[in-house]
């Protein structure tokens, strides 16, 4: 068994929407409790709680989110872990199949032209991010990441040529 196995977790900055709807969810929560009580009386109260309850539960936890990308040889699946407790898989690949990967402010991407996007980044403006072209679904798709040295060595055993670092 000579498996390349290696792990990374990667902490997604606060965007400045996340305060923003935060803000506005408990705003409306309040209003319907405020508003509501002279129409429907303490039924008010109910629904207030209940949005609060749904709140809490669907959309605070989707606001804290990390990604953890695990290579697993040239496989490469990118789960986001929502408040540190719900895990969904985000996307799974084959690295191999990657056309290039460059550093996303590389002059080597302009003559791609993705269809989609993913971006599984921290959303810092100073981080060292990558941009990965493949086709998924038969749609030219870019993923953005931000690779460690070590993920980055694991990588660069499989891509050889297609690698390029700037």
């Amino acid at each position: 068994m000579n498996d390349a196995y290696y792990e990374q977790l990667v902490t997604r900055k606060s965007k400045p929407m996340d305060m923003v709807i935060r803000f506005l969810v408990i705003f409306v929560i309040i209003a319907v409790a405020f508003f509501g009580m002279p129409l429907i009386g303490f039924l008010a109260v109910f629904v207030a709680v209940l949005l609060g309850i749904l709140a809490f539960y669907f959309v605070f936890p989707r606001l804290n989110v990390e990604y953890e990308y695990v290579i697993l040889n040239h496989d490469m699946d990118v789960d986001a872990i929502y408040s540190q407790s719900k895990r969904k898989r985000q996307l799974s690949f084959d690295i191999q199949q990657a056309e290039i990967i460059a550093p996303s402010r590389s002059s080597r991407l302009n003559s791609y032209k993705p269809e989609k996007t993913y971006d599984f980044s921290s959303g810092n403006p100073d981080a060292r991010t990558y941009s990965l072209m493949m086709p998924i679904d038969q749609k030219l798709t870019c993923i953005i990441f931000e690779p460690d040295e070590k993920m980055f060595q694991h990588i660069q055993g499989w891509m050889g040529s297609k690698l390029y670092r700037d």
